[in-house]
């Protein structure tokens, strides 16, 4: 059997679609978290493969970089992904269509400057608002997933992420958007996952 180990700091971030993968997989694995950002920069930066995490290390040498490349890979490794190629194709488009909604959510909260971190959450929250509803659509359409009948691994990454995304933000991002609650209420209701909710630390994100 391998073993997994997963380095991220203490908190849900981009590590956390992965440990909900993980556990909804059955996947035993060590859930690393630096202590502090020292630890991280005098210990284990220069050790990755590109100096960041999340960092998915397999049997104490080969490392995986990139979150969403690691959620693919156990989504293949677990058979999470579509039937059809053009199934695939879909969860790749649902994957970056959240990861651009992420991406500008991280753009608002690391804005330091007043007057453009104004601008940058008008543009936001227009943003949030249609990519919300274009997905939520999607979950209409398949029954409590993205792309067809059952759950893939895309579904599994937005109930974490989006609970990465709503934490920034201070609310439930999904609370005005009956499918996609359902959807995160489906894959948060799996046991293992369940269960791992219940026991992991407690961050302020």
């Amino acid at each position: 059997m391998l073993n997994y180990k997963l380095y991220y700091f203490n908190v849900t971030g981009l590590g956390e679609p992965i440990r909900y993968l993980l556990h909804y997989c059955g996947v035993e694995f060590e859930d690393y978290r630096f202590q502090d950002f020292d630890e991280w920069k005098n210990h284990f930066q220069d050790k990755m493969p590109m100096r960041q995490v999340p960092v998915l290390e397999i049997d104490g040498c080969e490392k995986l970089h990139q979150h969403i490349s690691i959620c693919r890979y156990f989504g293949k490794k677990f058979n999470l992904c579509g039937s059809t190629l053009e199934e695939d194709q879909r969860i790749d488009e649902v994957m970056y269509d959240i990861n651009d909604m992420r991406l500008s959510i991280a753009n608002y909260y690391n804005e330091t400057v007043v007057e453009f971190k104004a601008a940058l959450k008008e543009r936001m929250l227009s943003k949030l608002s249609f990519f919300l509803g274009k997905l939520d659509m999607l979950a209409s359409k398949n029954g409590q997933s993205f792309v067809r009948g059952g759950i893939t691994w895309v579904d599994i990454y937005y109930a974490g992420i989006s609970e990465v995304m709503s934490n920034i933000l201070e609310r439930d991002i999904n609370e005005d958007y009956a499918n996609l609650t359902k959807l995160v209420a489906h894959v948060r209701n799996n046991n293992r996952i369940k269960a791992y909710l219940e026991k992991r630390p407690k961050t302020i994100i």
